[in-house]
């Protein structure tokens, strides 16, 4: 008898995972690993298992972050499972090494491009693109958000995926595109956009701007860009770690390369040595 993931899937889904963008990815991992058990006819939830997922992923092309996602939702899934005294113990779950990849961000000229693109097939999509990239929220968050979380001035996130809520201030771009919400829906200003649709929205309108080519352009990239604008605009990293709601500052390091002005005392420095050196020298010589 093979080992039905998906039947234990629906047995916790609602319980461990917020009905979210990424319980939907989620959903879709536990379905691949199903469908990867039933090629294979796998009986037994072991580290053996583990090892098939490792192994067919990586034949997919999977990345070893990307991977490491698919076997955190199982892990999850299989936590569960064994608390509620379904699995007797836990495979190794260890996870792959990963490198530090690019930061892909949007340019202003993009951003501008494919937001107008978006907002053709609807005018809430445009401002909730707008909300995200002046916020560094993520599409969960910001569905999630009701009227009375939003203030003259800021907006408060409390479904994150930290755990924990986040105030932040609103710019006057974010403050506008609320505001366009207001007559569109009653309990929360992007509360009846679907994401299914959005996203396939978002990919059409990345094909008509020109940014088809380009896998790293999803929605996710909107937080990426308020993160980058910034660094790069001299903000520490301390502060753009509490305004992303990460839970630690080495998740936020991935973007302090942007920020290489801290680094021009060291080139000064160095300039300054030199200048003595060859000062040094000359007097040598004369």
């Amino acid at each position: 008898m093979t080992i039905n993931l998906v039947s234990i899937w629906h047995l916790y889904k609602d319980i461990a995972w917020e009905n979210t963008p990424h319980k939907t990815t989620c959903e879709a991992y536990i379905l691949e690993m199903q469908n990867i058990i039933d090629q294979r006819k796998l009986t037994e939830i072991d580290t053996q298992l583990v090892d098939h997922f490792r192994a067919e992923f990586r034949s997919r092309g999977n990345r070893n972050s990307t991977i490491n996602r698919k076997l955190s939702c199982l892990g999850k899934l299989l936590r569960r499972h064994q608390r509620a005294g379904q699995l007797s113990h836990l495979p190794d779950m260890s996870k792959f090494p990963e490198r530090n990849g690019r930061v892909r961000f949007l340019s202003s000229a993009e951003e501008k491009h494919l937001f107008s693109k978006i907002g053709l097939f609807d005018p809430r999509y445009e401002d909730l693109c707008i909300f995200l990239v002046n916020t560094a929220a993520r599409i969960g968050e910001a569905v999630q958000v009701r009227w009375s979380d939003v203030t003259d001035t800021t907006v408060t996130f409390w479904e994150t995926k930290a755990g924990l809520p986040r105030t932040i201030p609103l710019t006057d771009a974010a403050a506008e595109a609320l505001s366009r919400q207001t007559s569109r829906n009653a309990i929360g200003p992007f509360a009846s956009i679907k994401y299914p649709k959005f996203r396939y929205a978002w990919n059409k309108a990345k094909q008509e701007a020109g940014l088809g080519a380009d896998p790293q352009v999803v929605p996710h990239i909107l937080r990426h860009t308020c993160a980058s604008r910034l660094v790069q605009s001299g903000i520490d990293i301390k502060r753009v770690q509490d305004f992303l709601g990460h839970k630690t500052i080495s998740m936020t390091l991935r973007y302090a390369h942007l920020a290489p002005s801290h680094l021009n005392e060291c080139a000064a420095v160095l300039n300054k040595l030199g200048e003595d050196t060859r000062r040094t020298i000359g007097s040598e010589t004369d």
